[in-house]
């Protein structure tokens, strides 16, 4: 059998083109939490053929109830590891780069000057993902950014917009106030929820780096933001446009 088999119903959905496309095919994606590891999970499904992966985390407890990773048996192992592990299982002959690491302001430059086809964003810390955004988007590099997936639980409230037209979100508004500082006010797409926070999913802590509040999350909603990010990655790439019966004739 061929080993490219796997890739049979893709291929009959894609067609050849498409599929050749997603070989051919360069990603970022920063950040393997709850979205960002189903985003690259469902990029290398659909057969992404060279992945750039960065994390700098380790598999916590916490992470059980919605990252695909967070396994008991690997609790403390390195998520960019674990990740790479599980896509060249998925397909052995992905090109694959993990990076164990944070990144800061001044990595991102030697990171982007891969020139990816898409960049996608799964990070939370606010930070580095105005680091990665405004340095995508200087080099004119696709770019897709996952806001908060915390604290809602409607999956039909969750779309694909321009950061522009986010609302009821406190990680886009966070960024918003900070970013418009840099000039950048729109121009990349992003996955958010118009659902309402719930207030009472929300506690204060001061144990934690980089954080002043846990938001409560449920299992299903970081994965379909992933599979958000990812579709619209692969759709582009693909140049999936959406199917039309035809209008018969009386």
């Amino acid at each position: 059998m061929s080993n490219l088999d796997w890739q049979e119903r893709t291929e009959l959905l894609l067609g050849k083109e498409g599929l050749e496309s997603l070989r051919k095919a360069k990603v970022l994606v920063v950040g393997l939490g709850g979205v960002g590891a189903y985003a690259a999970e469902m990029l290398v499904r659909a057969g992404i053929g060279n992945i750039h992966i960065i994390d700098g985390d380790q598999i916590q407890s916490s992470n059980r109830n919605r990252q695909i990773l967070a396994l008991q048996s690997v609790l403390g192992q390195d998520k960019a590891s674990l990740m790479k592990t599980r896509l060249l299982d998925i397909n052995p002959h992905l090109e694959i780069t993990a990076h164990n690491l944070f990144i800061k302001g001044e990595m991102i430059e030697q990171i982007l000057a891969e020139n990816f086809d898409y960049v996608l964003d799964a990070i939370d810390t606010l930070a580095p993902k105005i680091f990665l955004i405004s340095g995508a988007l200087k080099r004119n590099l696709r770019l897709i950014s996952s806001m908060g997936s915390g604290g809602k639980t409607n999956p039909a409230m969750v779309q694909i917009a321009d950061f522009s037209e986010t609302y009821n979100d406190k990680l886009a508004k966070m960024l918003r106030k900070r970013i418009h500082k840099q000039g950048i006010y729109s121009g990349f797409k992003v996955v958010f929820s118009s659902e309402q926070t719930n207030p009472n999913a929300i506690k204060f802590v001061d144990n934690e780096q980089n954080k002043k509040t846990t938001v409560g999350t449920i299992s299903y909603m970081p994965p379909i933001f992933g599979s958000f990010m990812a579709a619209e990655v692969i759709r582009s790439i693909a140049q999936i446009e959406d199917f039309k019966h035809p209008i018969a004739k009386v």
